[in-house]
């Protein structure tokens, strides 16, 4: 990555580089398709330009350091992101939204404010607040780092949606921010290799697992991950691998999405009003009728080696029809034991695209279970909840809180769109049941 030529702190150059990731990201957007909405569940592009930096300049005002309100109003504005439940979608139209002059003026100049600041900060001179994780500056720059490396996943989804024609691929010579290459099509032992070849499963042995980690444990995670519970998990058995768009496309071939056996209630429900036929991204080729996958900057074959992406409803019910089941959280991370959760694999913007779900076979658990980390975020059976003794931050009292609603799942691992500092064991995401875009799959249990 480029950096500055001034020395900074550590985490202050981590937040650097954050930024040239995010901002490469943008440049993907033709300026003139920045108002677009690409998911209807969430904000038109051009928010979250200004969002990154608010967030920033509002977590640290006064926490960190002083930052005078130079435009309140744009502070509030930009201050959250959405996610709707219940169908309650966003309305704006992109009239309501300042000037795309006005949105970058304002990033620009609260970066400039956070930087003097930073620059003239003493981060490890900070003291350790009372049960602090880490030290107090430290956490405040920890959270903003990984905030901004959270919706450069996002955002990378959220552009994967927009029509190709939208969009500009980066230099093909490599962008070591935006992404390190984009491929010309499926190699082609991606496109050809059989579904069945990855159904095999391994025996997990009974034992114990742990979820979260000690308050006292010195290293940073959100507010979900600390608190300690641990699981005795009987023995059962998982898929080696994610499963594949060649396995999952069976299931589509097989009536899979008109059989009402397979599905929950709401799940059906959700399906038949939205009229859901197939994965997002999936499209038949007119003429010869060949399933095609819309990656972020071409539509190619389906390479039905990769992991297939959809969402809770969906993975439930292949796993239903399958005669498995999600794995619980529990099993999942109990199935990870000894797994190297950032050595290799497909992750920290290497890559557009999946890649096959045997790529990577030193990516592997005790048990043998490949690709945990990486290639693909895995749903989980479990409700996002909280553990023992959960204790919101004070600065961000609604990050986890809010979404302990019933409705939200745990998903783990990691995608080839996220950063390597959120492969910890520890991390835990969450979607609803019926959000089709996140890069993520599934494998199944049985037992």
């Amino acid at each position: 990555m480029n950096r500055d030529p001034a020395p900074h702190h550590p985490l202050v150059q981590r937040l650097i580089d954050a930024r040239h990731i995010t901002d490469a990201l943008f440049s993907v957007v033709k300026p003139e398709y920045l108002y677009e909405r690409p998911i209807r569940e969430r904000h038109r592009i051009v928010f979250y330009i200004g969002h990154l930096e608010a967030f920033d300049r509002n977590l640290f005002d006064q926490r960190l350091c002083a930052l005078p309100a130079f435009d309140a109003p744009l502070d509030q504005l930009f201050a959250f992101g959405i996610d709707p439940v219940d169908g309650e979608l966003p309305t704006d139209v992109p009239g309501d939204w300042p000037s795309l002059e006005v949105v970058r003026g304002y990033g620009q100049q609260a970066r400039a404010q956070i930087d003097r600041e930073l620059a003239a900060l003493n981060i490890d001179g900070q003291p350790h607040a009372e049960n602090a994780q880490v030290g107090a500056a430290a956490q405040l720059l920890h959270v903003a780092i990984e905030h901004r490396l959270m919706h450069a996943e996002t955002l990378a989804y959220m552009l994967h949606q927009l029509p190709l024609a939208q969009k500009r691929a980066p230099d093909q010579r490599g962008n070591g921010d935006a992404g390190r290459h984009v491929n010309d099509a499926a190699p082609e032992h991606d496109i050809r290799a059989s579904g069945p070849a990855y159904a095999e499963m391994v025996q997990v042995s009974a034992g114990p697992t742990q979820l979260g980690m000690p308050r006292d444990s010195g290293r940073f995670g959100w507010d979900n991950e600390f608190g300690e519970l641990r699981v005795d998990v009987p023995a059962f058995e998982i898929d080696r691998y994610m499963v594949t768009n060649g396995a999952y496309r069976e299931f589509l071939l097989a009536g899979g999405y008109q059989q009402r056996a397979w599905w929950k209630d709401k799940d059906w429900a959700w399906k038949e009003s939205e009229r859901i036929t197939q994965p997002a991204g999936w499209s038949q080729r007119d003429g010869d009728g060949e399933w095609m996958l819309r990656t972020m900057f071409q539509e190619i074959q389906l390479p039905l080696a990769w992991p297939v992406y959809v969402s809770h409803a969906e993975a439930s019910a292949y796993a239903r029809w399958a005669g498995k089941a999600l794995p619980t959280e529990a099993q999942w991370q109990r199935a990870a034991l000894g797994a190297p959760h950032a050595a290799s694999g497909n992750f920290d913007f290497r890559s557009w695209d999946p890649q096959p779900v045997d790529a990577h076979p030193d990516n592997v658990s005790t048990f043998g279970v490949q690709g945990q980390f990486g290639n693909g975020w895995e749903w989980t059976s479990t409700l996002f909840d909280a553990l023992p003794g959960f204790e919101p931050f004070p600065f961000y009292l609604g990050y986890s809180a809010n979404f302990f609603d019933g409705q939200h799942y745990v998903l783990k691992g990691g995608s080839a769109r996220t950063a390597r500092c959120m492969l910890r064991p520890e991390f835990r995401n969450w979607f609803q049941a019926h959000y089709q875009y996140v890069y993520a799959g599934f494998r199944c249990v049985s037992g």
